[in-house]
């Protein structure tokens, strides 16, 4: 059996927990206790998290667990408990794994164990991780990032991802996929995913314009010119691009080209077709021209990111 410790500490974010159940899945899914999940903290008090949930915890004591995940909490982004620190320290060399979820990249940073690592944490965070950890390689566009021994998640939510890379790790897709049903959860996403979702960033105000992002994102492929987007959204083309960069803050252009962007490096990561058929089905035409959007972009061309993905599955 796979032991796993959360780690928390006074003011930590309860949403951290929500990884936790997929521990819970994966034996209910394959009909055996394949994990011992147990929530761990410096002295073995009932703390209360952020949001005012209180939960009942072990303390750090002597046991040696296989997984160590240390969660968020603003509460520890100055500084973590000399105790937190030291017990990641040494579960370094006594765990197979050390992990953190959202900020609790800052707690490992602390503690010297990203050093000359890749790493992840929350996009609103990740600067400031860099910025005062310099020796750590934040890559901050990631959904989760395995170096080694060490995992890191971006957000609240990407620690399910990363809790599902584990599983998928110790036991097999199949079991992964299995939990991931289970969670009720669309799909489960690979490590090099961005955090973020281009039409989420839109947050379109009105239904004519979330009509159209709708029709775009089912019709990529074809040339969706103005025109064309105005049409669907029974405007004349001038009140369609005034009321579209109103509702959301870009152009019609610029939105097409988000979601070509997001739709291709979705397929890039999934590995299943070659850059020129990416490249026609995104709506990029051919090759350079999503090469040079993917430079301006994300600052790497499509086969990087390929790379960077396929590295992720294999680690």
């Amino acid at each position: 059996m796979i032991s796993v410790a959360f780690v928390v500490f006074e003011g930590f974010q309860s949403m951290a927990l929500a990884a936790m159940p997929v521990f819970e899945y994966a034996n209910f899914s394959a009909g055996e206790a394949l994990y011992d999940v147990r929530v761990v903290s410096e002295n073995g008090q009932t703390l209360r998290a952020s949001g005012g949930l209180f939960v009942g915890t072990e303390a750090f004591g002597e046991r040696v667990f296989d997984t160590v995940i240390v969660v968020g909490g603003d509460s520890i982004l100055d500084q973590a408990s000399a105790g937190l620190i030291d017990y990641l320290r040494a579960s370094v060399d006594t765990a197979r794994r050390t992990a953190s979820i959202c900020s609790g990249a800052f707690v490992m940073a602390q503690a010297g164990l990203l050093d000359g690592r890749r790493a992840t944490t929350h996009w609103a965070y990740a600067r400031e991780l860099q910025a005062r950890f310099p020796a750590i390689k934040v890559e901050e566009d990631r959904i989760y990032v395995v170096d080694g021994s060490i995992w890191t998640s971006a957000g609240m939510t990407a620690g399910i991802d990363l809790a599902l890379a584990m599983v998928e790790k110790d036991h097999g897709a199949e079991l992964a996929r299995a939990v991931a049903q289970k969670l009720v959860m669309y799909h489960r996403r690979a490590g090099g995913q961005s955090q973020h979702s281009a039409l989420l960033e839109l947050q379109p105000k009105s239904d004519r314009i979330q009509t159209v992002l709708a029709y775009a994102r089912e019709h990529l492929a074809q040339t969706l010119s103005v025109e064309q987007l105005a049409e669907v959204a029974n405007l004349s083309p001038r009140q369609f691009s005034r009321a579209f960069r109103a509702e959301t803050g870009q152009s019609p252009a610029k939105a097409i080209e988000n979601l070509r962007l997001e739709t291709a490096r979705q397929m890039l990561e999934r590995g299943r077709l070659n850059l020129d058929q990416i490249a026609a089905e995104s709506g990029f035409i051919d090759r350079r021209r999503m090469r040079e959007a993917f430079l301006r972009a994300f600052g790497q061309p499509p086969q990087v990111i390929r790379r960077n993905a396929r590295s992720d599955q294999a680690a």
